[in-house]
Order: structure tokens, then C-alpha cells, then sequence
């Protein structure tokens, strides 16, 4: 049985769960998901017990870090997010998605290397069990609209307006004239 340390930090978001094996990072969940993140971390590493710590693993800190503006903080974690071969690199995937910029579920399923599982790219996005810190946020529409995040939609438009995404213009073609519709 593995031993995790759990810590819950006050975020613009509402509170978020750390689970860390001390120096790992196992998984982090809004509190308000938290029976979908336990459940995601016991698939994740099996039996396991759980004890309050403060900053396990630096883990909070680096969180508090990134939420007060410093968008590299979270780079520096170690982490483990457990999976199979596809979901590891899926979720570890999402740490080349640079923070401000967003890649469609197509595109990131191509960056991978498996241009035609996008659903299953889409599938183990929202697996993620370690929300932020892999930025599965990162991955939106492929008509830029922000789709698909287990913590909520707000949630993802928060993060990524938190650093400094813009959502691309949709282009539109331009209204045709009243008289042109009717030239022939």
C-alpha cells in the first residue's frame, strides 16, 4: 500500500486537492470533484492511504506560485500520473503545450503521433488526474471553442485567460450585397 499526502489549497478557482508521495505528484482535483479525483488516483496507484501534510512534495507552493502569475512554476514538479503507455503520453503530452497557447484535440492528437485517435486523445484528456499541472485546459475545439473539461468549462476559461490566451477570431465570409444575390 502506497502512503500519499494530501494538502488543500484556497484558489481563485475554489479549493484544490494535492496528493503527493512526498516528493511525486500523484494527482490534483477541485475539491468540489473530489469523488471523480479519488477515483481517478485509486485506478492510478492502487491501495493507498492518505495523510494530511502541508506542502507535500512543494507541490502547493508551486500551485500558489502559478496562480499568482508565475506560469513556469509548475514545470519543475515531478510527477507520475500512472496510466497505461497511451495515457501516459497523452497526459505527459500536455506538458509541451506552452502556457497562453492551445492546440485543438486534432492537432494535439497528431503532435502525438496518432492523427486518428482523436477520441480516444479526447477521452484520456478528461482522465487527467492531474488537473492543471498537465494542462489538459490547453486542448480546446477545433474551431476554437473551449470544450470537454472535467472541472468545468469556467474553469477552463479562467486558466487559459489567466495566461494570456486569446481565442482565435472565426472568420466569417464577408455578407454579400443585397443586389449581388440577385446578379447572374
Amino acid at each position: 500500500m502506497i502512503r500519499l499526502f494530501r494538502d488543500r489549497i484556497e484558489s481563485p478557482l475554489g479549493e484544490i486537492l494535492i496528493f503527493s508521495d512526498g516528493t511525486t505528484l500523484r494527482a490534483v482535483e477541485f475539491a468540489d470533484y473530489e469523488h471523480r479525483g479519488t477515483a481517478l488516483l485509486t485506478k492510478a496507484v492502487g491501495p493507498h492511504s492518505v495523510t494530511a501534510a502541508t506542502d507535500p512534495g512543494g507541490a502547493s507552493s508551486a500551485l500558489k506560485a502559478y496562480f499568482k502569475g508565475d506560469l513556469q512554476a509548475l514545470d519543475a514538479l515531478t510527477l507520475e500520473p500512472g496510466g497505461t503507455a497511451f495515457q501516459r503520453a497523452v497526459w505527459l503530452g500536455l506538458r509541451h503545450i506552452p502556457a497562453g497557447e492551445t492546440l485543438s484535440y486534432g492537432a494535439f492528437a497528431a503532435r502525438l503521433g496518432v492523427p486518428k485517435a482523436v477520441r480516444a486523445v479526447g477521452r484520456t484528456n478528461g482522465l487527467n488526474p492531474i488537473a492543471i499541472v498537465l494542462p489538459c485546459h490547453r486542448v480546446i475545439g477545433a474551431n476554437g471553442t473551449l470544450t470537454g473539461y472535467a472541472g468545468g468549462l469556467d474553469r477552463k476559461a479562467w486558466l487559459l485567460d489567466h495566461e494570456g490566451w486569446t481565442p482565435p477570431k472565426v472568420r466569417r465570409a464577408p455578407k454579400p450585397a443585397m443586389g449581388d444575390l440577385f446578379d447572374s
